[in-house]
């Protein structure tokens, strides 16, 4: 099982409220309530992320919502595991999340973006950025 962390819970937060901004100033569209209720959670136990699977069904459906507005993968096409890198140079991907990254969940995937981006050394951060 992978964890959803918090900063991800944070960006979709924020994505749904420039979507469905608030009318009165004070109430939360349904999307951004649920998913202030993760956030709140997280916050208050210091926890950095939740299991995918522990999160209400309104949370993981607009999390989800959210992602799908992110790119699906990392990869610049410039990939260096095909030449038997055991990173790739291009995305900083392993070779086996090259392997698995179509049957990754949602979560799964974003630990990897998250990891490298952190990193930042693959080209897509630097000498490449411009594909990204």
């Amino acid at each position: 099982m992978a964890g959803i962390h918090i900063s991800d819970i944070e960006a979709a937060i924020n994505h749904w409220r420039e979507r469905t901004p608030s009318p009165d100033g004070v109430s939360l569209a349904p999307p951004v309530h649920a998913l202030a209720e993760v956030y709140a959670r997280l916050v208050f136990l210091h926890h950095h992320e939740v299991d995918e699977h522990d999160i209400p069904d309104a949370a993981r459906s607009a999390w989800l919502a959210w992602v799908d507005t992110q790119p699906d993968t990392p990869c610049i096409a410039i990939c260096s595991t095909s030449q038997g890198d055991a990173h790739c140079k291009g995305c900083g991907r392993s070779f086996e999340e090259v392997q698995l990254w179509t049957g990754m969940s949602p979560a799964q995937k974003r630990v990897v973006w998250r990891r490298i981006t952190q990193e930042g050394t693959a080209w897509r951060f630097n000498r490449y950025a411009e594909r990204g």
